[in-house]
């Protein structure tokens, strides 16, 4: 575990290679399955595709779905993941024993949970270079977000490679502190004189579903292009040390504490009798 925790305070990510079982991958990405069919009976019943595309992969059925609708195509689920299929990603034993070293015994999953449809070649879900940690700043003021105690997990749940999509990191950029970030038309970006000087060294992440990868929530990360045909889908969630504020108005679920464990989310039930708060 030193060794973990050197390698994320010196280069800001720690790659964890078969973390997740095929059954909890294969259980997450049927809960998904219904979100999208949830999508195509909604598309259907509005007039705007004549058919579900049930006979499309999982990672081609959204895609067909929106392919001619991306003016309304969800860029991301979030409200949607109170589902019992995915308490063992966001909960998952393994994670979390993990992330205690870095933490502590109070652990939040922080407000901020999301699972991501990356589109092909759609700047919707294309999000640019930015820290985490600058999106929170718009709120809480840099300070504050700095002095966060937070770990933040990336999964595939198919795989991720250059040519649909993956992660890419610039090393090291955590140590800066909170950068300027400007408003783009979707997303926010790093301002180009923070960001130029670090292009030429950067690391693109291919993982395989199952791997994770921790890092910092103010590495300067964000995800390449899909020149696929089909759907990148992955989760980005965040644990936070549950004694401090989230900074947002939402205060998230305990993952694991001594001193709240009543309040603890315990199972995948209780996950679904949750809701984004």
């Amino acid at each position: 575990m030193h060794a973990l925790q050197e390698q994320f305070d010196e280069q800001g990510y720690v790659i964890l290679k078969g973390v997740f079982t095929p059954d909890v991958l294969e259980t997450a990405q049927a809960e998904l399955a219904v979100l999208v069919d949830r999508e195509a009976e909604k598309l259907v019943a509005a007039g705007r595709v004549s058919e579900p595309f049930l006979s499309a992969s999982f990672e081609t059925r959204l895609f067909r779905l929106y392919e001619k609708n991306l003016d309304i195509a969800p860029k991301s689920f979030r409200q949607e993941l109170h589902l019992a299929g995915l308490f063992g990603i966001f909960f998952n034993a393994r994670v979390l024993d993990l992330v205690s070293q870095f933490l502590g015994t109070e652990i939040r999953l922080y407000p901020n949970y999301t699972v991501r449809p990356k589109f092909p070649e759609w700047e919707g879900t294309e999000v640019l270079w930015h820290q985490d940690g600058g999106y929170t700043a718009g709120a809480a003021g840099v300070r504050g977000v700095q002095d966060l105690k937070m770990v933040n997990v990336w999964a595939p749940i198919v795989p991720a490679t250059t040519h649909n999509g993956c992660m890419e990191f610039a090393p090291g950029t955590h140590r800066l502190g909170v950068v300027p970030h400007e408003k783009r038309d979707h997303y926010l970006e790093i301002a180009s004189d923070q960001l130029n000087r670090y292009v030429g060294e950067t690391v693109a992440v291919e993982l395989e579903p199952g791997d994770v990868v921790l890092f910092h929530n103010l590495l300067f990360h964000r995800g390449l292009p899909n020149l696929s045909d089909g759907i990148r889908w992955s989760c980005d969630w965040r644990y936070q040390d549950a004694n401090q504020p989230t900074m947002r108005k939402e205060k998230g679920h305990l993952a694991r504490s001594r001193k709240f464990a009543e309040d603890v989310v315990e199972n995948a039930e209780d996950w679904v009798g949750r809701t984004f708060e």
